[in-house]
Order: C-alpha cells, then sequence, then structure tokens
C-alpha cells in the first residue's frame, strides 16, 4: 500500500507501508513531512519527476530510518515526487505519468545468462579495461572449466582485478630494461616515510596519516563523568592527511557516487581515534 502526503502544490511524498497506520501515526508523518496533508487518492494524475523507482534514494534510507526512531515501524520505502513535465538528471529521475499503487512494483525480468565466446571482443565492446594478459588468463579458465565464461564472471573479473583494486602497479614488479628491480612502487613511496620519519605519527598503516600538530590550548571541563569547571590545558595535536578518490561524480551514481569519498575522508579521520575533529574535505585531484 502506497499512501500520498501533499506537502505543497508542487510536491508529493509516497510513503510505500504493509499495514495501514493509526490516527496518530498519520499525525506523527505528517508533522515528520512539515505539516503535509494525507491525500485520499490512491492515484495521483501528473506529470511527476521523481527518483527511479529502481533504485532506492539515500534521502529515503535516512527518512525511514527517522520513522523507525520515531516509533513508525512497517514503512518500506519514502521518496518524493514533484509535479513537472521535465526529466531533470535522468541518471537519477524519471518522469511519471500518474502515481499509483504500482509506483514502487518492479516487474523487470532478468536477462538471460549470457556466454562469453570472444573474450577480447567481449572486454572491447564493454570498455572492461583488460589487458592481453588478462584476456588470455580467461581464456584459459574458461578452457580449464570446459565452458565458455559468463557475462558476469567476466565483468566480475574486471572489477575485483582492476588497478583500483588490486594496486597492480603500485605493487607489481618493475622490470626496467630487462633488470628487475628490488622494490615496487608502493615500497619507492613508503621510503620517503621511513628513511625521514620526522614529524611523522602514522602512515600507511590506515586510510589516512598523521603528523604532529602544534600545541594548542584546550577549553574544557576539568572531569567528563561530572559536572564540573572549565579549565584551559596543554593539549599536543596530531594533524590528519587524507586523499581520496572517490570524490567525483560516477556513471552509476553521478552526484550520490561523489559522497563515497566525502564520507570516507570523514570516516577514515574519525578513525584516528579520540578528539578527531574532521575540519575540511577538499577535492584536488
Amino acid at each position: 500500500m502506497i499512501l500520498f502526503f501533499e506537502a505543497s502544490a508542487e510536491k508529493i511524498i509516497a510513503v510505500s507501508t504493509p499495514r495501514s497506520f493509526t490516527k496518530p501515526e498519520t499525525e506523527k508523518l505528517s508533522w515528520l513531512f512539515g505539516g503535509a496533508s494525507l491525500l485520499s487518492e490512491e492515484i495521483l494524475e501528473g506529470p511527476f519527476i521523481g527518483p527511479r523507482k529502481e533504485m532506492v534514494s539515500p534521502w529515503s534510507t535516512n527518512a525511514v530510518e527517522i520513522c523507525q526512531n520515531m516509533g513508525l515501524q512497517g514503512i518500506v520505502r519514502i521518496e518524493e515526487f514533484f509535479r513537472s513535465s521535465e526529466n531533470k538528471d535522468p541518471m537519477l529521475r524519471q518522469s511519471y505519468s500518474a502515481l499509483d499503487q504500482r509506483l514502487f512494483t518492479m516487474d523487470v525480468k532478468p536477462e538471460p545468462v549470457q556466454y562469453i565466446k570472444d573474450i577480447k571482443a567481449y572486454n572491447e565492446a564493454e570498455g572492461l579495461a583488460l589487458s592481453a594478459e588478462e584476456v588470455a588468463f580467461l581464456e584459459g579458465v574458461a578452457a580449464e572449466l570446459d565452458r565458455p565464461l559468463t557475462d558476469s564472471e567476466v565483468f566480475g573479473f574486471s572489477q575485483v582485478n582492476s588497478e583500483h583494486c588490486r594496486h597492480k602497479i603500485f605493487n607489481g614488479t618493475f622490470i626496467i630494461g630487462g633488470e628487475e628491480k628490488p622494490e615496487s612502487l608502493f615500497s619507492l613511496i613508503k621510503k620517503t616515510s621511513k628513511a625521514h620519519p620526522h614529524r611523522l605519527v602514522s602512515a600507511y598503516k590506515d586510510n589516512v596519516a598523521f603528523v604532529e600538530g602544534p600545541e594548542l590550548q584546550q577549553f574544557a571541563p576539568a572531569s567528563g563523568d561530572k559536572a564540573d569547571f572549565f579549565v584551559r590545558k596543554p593539549v599536543q595535536s596530531v594533524l590528519s592527511l587524507k586523499a581520496e578518490t572517490h570524490n567525483f561524480p560516477t556513471t552509476v551514481e553521478p552526484f550520490n557516487g561523489a559522497a563515497t569519498g566525502s564520507g570516507g575522508e570523514i570516516r577514515d579521520r574519525m578513525a584516528g581515534g579520540q578528539g578527531s575533529i574532521p575540519l575540511a574535505g577538499t577535492a584536488v585531484y
């Protein structure tokens, strides 16, 4: 069952739930949606634009969790829809001629398994960026299995064996002029901190590095387990340095995908321990 709340003349909020709500629960939802009124109609004529039914939005995830914290159980999904004939941001939104009870129903049937007989051609057609060595490896796997590999197997290999996941170039063996070098690119990068640690506190152990900062004056309660006077005391600070490669839109999630990087920066800095305070996240790549 889908309930429709009219938040404004332009905005409709759809709530998917398997049960009916009591009057107090409906009033809670109305308050949560900024005084939105519950509509009696089960079908609303459009046009509307809203999130794709196949992709639950981050906004919906947060809204459902807020409802749970308010004691409103049994809500599956909440999404916003706007009265408009424009299909803005087609990667995330789509047009709806009407909003009805099948709004979030997906009848997409899975495509049949596709067997890849020519891995090299499939690699080029799908842009998987497999090297000649990797194509040869997969052909060998197919020969051992005595069957062609499926499209999901080839695609999955291209992702888990990618440079992003495996750091093949960073950790690979360098052979220059026929001579194998004793250190990889990553070990050369780490070598600088080993040779000159200086004020370095931690590096290459977690997803963020720490260096000694200046001595600060902390103004805080003298004790944390009871009410107490505020006092000043010197604190040796530690600064975090973090680089993140996910800070930009991707094809799958043009804008929300970039939040992976922002969230990762905050998470990794906060993982530094008690008192971590992220001050700024910048995109400079």
